[in-house]
């Protein structure tokens, strides 16, 4: 094969077809007022943008309604995390925080401008975005290497009066509650009957025991590259001891094997591989998402012929678990509710949405829409909005 990988159709992609999409980027700026003769001139310039500047002057809220900066995703990263290459700086992060630019206009309608910083330091990036915050309207983080990105999201969250969202966090999370939900409807089973374990403690792991144990998940064990995580185990970082205080309900000790003995479901948010034996020692009919690209921890193949349902976090096999479901609709929800900022309540929302999109057609190879399916942004913008509002946090 190519370096390029299968793409679901049974084509190929070639350094030709990638590298021909993205020259000159996969951006542009467009025009949307008339510039066809002087009197457009002077509506859309001077004299007459003066009216609407002074307007604004008087009222600053005027800006959400004459400019576009209400409709405006600033896409923020500082190339620490960048999907599996890791920290290859902000240059070339760029192609990446276009894609997800592109995705925000497709799948939302939203514009969004991609940030990238060459700064590592907490304390730089929120100076950056509040010194920046009159020009955008929510802001997306992106590719930020833990445990930074926990820092920087909780500060930019307290820093800036709009929509923040760490994706590589909270939209894995949200689809990765989607499936499950989805899963244990098809195993026949409630979710807070579920063992669970989460293999991986970094932005992704940490976000899906989160929004896991909000769900009412009944049990969660988290594993890290030391083990299991346990309130009794020394050198926990301030956030593995608050996972702590949520996990491992039995103080289970040791790794992956005692963790997995028994468990109902896997989730793999790591890129270490787990062995066949381990998988055939969880529960009858257990289910299992492999989320790590492009090498799931368990291949699909293996973890079928023990699990009920299988996930990956790849397009050429049923059930991806992709953030493209996620995360337009919350960002669209928020903006179109004017919330200042996506709690826990808008998350959950967002994935009994994604989940309702799927539920008249499940099936074990079937427990989340196409991230193509048209259906998908505009029911969870609509559950985040109407969550949003319910939760007071809304302005419009």
């Amino acid at each position: 094969m190519n370096e390029g990988t299968a793409n679901g159709i049974g084509a190929e992609l070639t350094h030709e077809e990638i590298f021909a999409a993205h020259e000159g980027g996969k951006l542009t700026a467009a025009v949307t007022a008339p510039l066809d003769s002087a009197r457009d001139l002077s509506i859309a310039y001077t004299p007459g943008v003066a009216q609407v500047s002074r307007a604004i002057a008087s009222d600053p809220s005027l800006a959400d309604r004459y400019t576009w900066t209400q409709r405006l995703v600033a896409v923020v990263s500082d190339g620490s995390a960048v999907l599996g290459l890791g920290d290859i700086g902000p240059k070339a992060s760029l192609p990446v925080m276009e894609g997800k630019s592109a995705l925000f206009k497709t799948f939302a309608g939203l514009d969004s401008i991609p940030l990238v910083l060459d700064t590592n330091d907490v304390d730089e990036i929120v100076e950056t975005l509040v010194r920046l915050r009159p020009s955008f309207g929510a802001v997306n983080l992106e590719d930020i290497s833990a445990p930074r990105c926990f820092e920087l999201e909780r500060r930019v969250v307290e820093a800036l009066d709009c929509p923040v969202m760490h994706d590589d966090q909270h939209g894995t999370a949200v689809v990765v509650l989607a499936a499950l939900r989805n899963a244990a409807r098809v195993a026949g089973r409630e979710l807070g009957s579920l063992r669970v374990v989460i293999s991986g403690a970094g932005a992704a792991g940490v976000a899906c025991a989160k929004i896991l144990h909000t769900a009412g998940v009944g049990e969660i064990i988290v594993l890290d590259s030391r083990g299991v995580i346990s309130a009794g185990r020394d050198g926990l970082t301030p956030i593995k001891q608050e996972l702590a205080e949520f996990t491992n309900p039995r103080g289970i000790t040791g790794g992956p094997a005692e963790a997995m003995r028994g468990a109902d479901v896997f989730i793999g948010v790591s890129v270490g591989q787990v062995p066949e034996e381990q998988v055939a020692s969880m529960a009858e009919d257990s289910i299992v998402f492999a989320l790590s690209n492009p090498d799931p921890e368990i291949h699909p193949e293996i973890a079928g012929k023990y699990a009920s349902v299988v996930a990956t976090g790849r397009s050429d096999f049923p059930n991806q678990i992709n953030n493209v479901l996620a995360f337009p609709g919350i960002f669209k929800g928020a903006l179109d509710a004017g919330a200042r900022r996506i709690t826990d309540g808008m998350k959950v929302a967002a994935a009994e949405a994604i989940a309702a999109v799927a539920a008249d057609d499940l099936s074990a190879d079937y427990i989340v829409p196409s991230p193509l399916d048209p259906r998908v942004a505009p029911e969870v913008s609509a559950a985040v909005a109407k969550a949003a509002r319910a939760e007071g946090v809304a302005t419009t």
